[in-house]
């Protein structure tokens, strides 16, 4: 249980020292007149109240990764928890800051225009496709993972003896019709919220959601200290059931939590809304911090309610993260308490795939100059999104799942050197963004190249690919001038 304490202390230190520091390279100006003001449309850019923001933000980033992502890295060991506290400080926060801080001083651009004007056209291109094409797989695995643990919350015989009983209770096209069902629903509600004015519907029920995270993280987390139950002592042992290498696979799979290239997009969003610059360090920093402390709770659960990493192996190999969320929801609250509790856990993806789908028109948008006040540009761009995301929930979701992940992590990468740029440009500090780019670069690179990836190299020569082509891009970096890139930076 110290090492559960000691993180949740390191991670409300990061925020008071380290985020100021981060803080302290951008140097926020209160008089500067925000987006939300300078841009407002009545549809994306808004003035919010902080508060209002701070929750969006924090909901928007916390998807199923600080739940099922650290409950996988558990099987790691203690280790795990360096990752989320480490990672939550050094790189997740920073990352997120920047982006949010960078939207806010070129007129909310979302994160490809941003990396365009740090890094180049031809990265603006590339990734302007390559983030649609990963919102489109958040909005997927955001359908079907919420969808599956609502499933869980249903009684099994539900219908039973009404005339639709025999509908809803076998298949259609290979998947359960109550599951679809649900994703019906939750595709609705996406549908709604990447449509609507962001204060008409994300803005007015996002508070409500933070209530169902609260208890969830809360009544969990308070039953371990109250209980004292025994998470394991901090230890580097690999304690895998399976004996994968914890380097870089822990990396990919623990990604929201620590550090996740998704929330680039999303705090860009946020940019639009906030009303003034000293808030930043609260939404963008902050936010992070919070996602970090779900990270960690799931991870001191999944470790401290069962006996050991086999244990646990076995009750994933049943039925998934969602088989531990639970188990555990039920163990800690009891019956109406763990009701509460999966309420938390399924808020949580689909308040990211709601403003994954958002963001993807966002982005679209900017890049075919498409005004957003007009109602039918919203749907041209929409309606192929929701298309493909639709025929992809009929995919394998543990090979959807695997891409999403590395995809999301190497969108880090992306983001962590156009911030590394635009520290350099200003002259304030780039080595807080030139850390967590080289080590993520190396991460990434690594990950596509061990054993039974894309390639088939063993642990070491793909790490050696890993640091070799961090080290290009630093060289790459180094290159850059140090001149003011835009007279509002």
């Amino acid at each position: 249980m110290s090492v559960f304490l000691l993180g949740l202390a390191a991670l409300i230190a990061g925020y008071t020292l380290w985020g100021r520091l981060t803080e302290g390279a951008v140097r926020p100006d209160p008089r500067r007149v925000p987006p939300a003001f300078a841009q407002r449309d009545g549809v994306d850019f808004m003035p919010l109240p902080t508060w209002r923001v701070y929750l969006v933000q924090l909901l928007n980033i916390a998807g199923l990764g600080p739940v099922f992502g650290p409950i996988l890295g558990a099987l790691w060991g203690p280790q795990v928890f360096l990752w989320v506290v480490l990672g939550s400080i050094l790189g997740g926060a920073v990352h997120d800051f920047l982006a949010g801080a960078m939207s806010m001083r070129h007129q909310g651009e979302g994160l490809p225009e941003l990396i365009g004007r740090y890094l180049g056209a031809p990265a603006r291109h590339f990734t302007t496709f390559y983030i649609l094409g990963l919102m489109v797989l958040v909005g997927t695995v955001f359908v079907k993972g919420p969808a599956m643990l609502v499933v869980k919350l249903l009684p099994p015989s539900l219908l039973d003896g009404t005339p639709l009983g025999p509908l809803v209770q076998g298949e259609w096209l290979g998947q359960p019709v109550w599951l679809q069902l649900v994703m019906v629903a939750i595709f609705a509600y996406y549908i709604a919220a990447t449509m609507l004015p962001i204060d008409k519907l994300i803005g007015r029920v996002y508070p409500w959601f933070a209530v169902a995270l609260l208890v969830m993280v809360g009544g969990i987390g308070g039953h371990m200290v109250l209980h004292g139950v025994d998470v394991p002592s901090w230890s580097l042992a690999n304690t895998h059931p399976e004996g994968l290498s914890a380097w870089p696979v822990l990396f990919i799979t623990v990604s929201c939590g620590a550090v996740s290239g998704f929330h680039a997009t999303q705090s860009p969003m946020m940019a639009r809304c906030l009303v003034n610059e000293r808030h930043m360090r609260l939404v963008f920093y902050g936010a992070m911090i919070g996602e970090g402390v779900i990270a960690l709770v799931w991870a001191a659960a999944a470790q401290g309610y069962y006996s050991g990493p086999t244990e646990l192996q076995a009750v994933l190999s049943a039925g998934g993260p969602a088989e531990v969320v639970f188990d555990v929801a039920t163990r800690t609250l009891g019956t109406a308490g763990a009701f509460l509790a999966l309420v938390g856990v399924v808020v949580l993806p689909i308040t990211s795939g709601d403003t994954a789908f958002r963001v993807a028109r966002l982005i679209a948008a900017e890049y075919l100059r498409l005004d957003q006040r007009v109602p039918l540009n919203r749907y041209l761009i929409a309606v192929p999104l929701f298309g493909a995301a639709l025929a992809l929930n009929f995919a394998d979701f543990s090979v959807i799942w695997r891409y999403f992940g590395w995809m999301n992590q190497t969108l880090s990468v992306f983001a962590l050197w156009t911030g590394a740029v635009f520290l350099r440009r200003t002259g304030r500090w780039a080595w807080l963004a030139v850390g967590p780019a080289l080590f993520m670069t190396a991460v990434t690179v690594a990950f596509i190249c061990v054993k039974n990836y894309v390639y088939d190299l063993d642990v070491i020569t793909g790490t050696i690919a890993g640091v070799v082509a961090a080290g290009l891009a630093l060289a790459l970096f180094l290159r850059t001038p140090m001149a003011p890139a835009h007279r509002g930076a």
